[in-house]
């Protein structure tokens, strides 16, 4: 068996790891009881705890995700200089749709500028590695690697927590983002941060983005 490639694939399994060595600690308890009741029900009682706590995590990994591990991104260019860019207007921001039809705000994540699609179909915030890096973005270490479609294929992905989002009058915090090689230079704003607004919606060719709590434009 080749266990440093099974330690290898565990690593970036973190719930499979934990199960599994909940099972184990377990069943050694199960195994000691006869010989040393306590400790043999001690360590039961503290694998019975790993493997409920593995099956809470996943449950609560599925319900963040929503649609499961596939996320689907468009395969589009990044927007020419010169773009209008959003506005704010008695706490809304607004966006113009630019000429290739798609809506793009100028945001920071910690600090760090970036263009961004605003993408009603994207189940999560989406950013490339060199964003995360730069923004020094921290990965989620009890998530596992989730499986992402984009216009160059299928690649591996993980997740990550912004500290702040932040365009026009809109800021999101601790928000949960995908960090993808495939995207490039590409960022996506996805519907986990639009269904934290009070209200969203498009009025002609133009975004109207509404937060409950209007912050001063930057």
């Amino acid at each position: 068996m080749d266990f440093p490639g099974l330690l290898t694939f565990l690593a970036g399994q973190p719930l499979l790891a934990l199960a599994l060595a909940a099972i184990f600690v377990s069943v050694l308890g199960g195994l000691l009881r006869g010989a040393l009741p306590l400790l043999g029900g001690f360590l039961r009682g503290m694998g019975n705890l790993g493997v409920v706590a593995a099956l809470l995590l996943t449950v609560a990994q599925a319900t963040r995700l929503t649609s499961g591990a596939d996320f689907a991104l468009p395969g589009i260019e990044l927007p020419e200089l010169g773009l209008s860019r959003q506005s704010v207007s008695g706490g809304e921001t607004r966006v113009p749709m630019a000429p290739d039809g798609h809506f793009w705000v100028k945001a920071t994540i910690n600090g760090v500028k970036g263009d961004f699609l605003v993408d009603t179909g994207a189940t999560l915030t989406a950013i490339s590695p060199r964003v995360a890096n730069s923004a020094e973005v921290r990965p989620q270490t009890m998530r596992q690697d989730i499986a992402m479609r984009t216009a160059n294929g299928t690649v591996a992905a993980r997740l990550g927590t912004v500290d702040e989002l932040r365009f026009g009058s809109v800021v999101a915090r601790q928000l949960d983002v995908v960090v993808a090689p495939g995207l490039e230079d590409q960022n996506v704003i996805g519907m986990n941060l639009l269904s934290r607004l009070a209200s969203w919606r498009v009025e002609g060719r133009t975004l109207i983005l509404v937060p409950h709590h209007p912050q001063p434009a930057t």
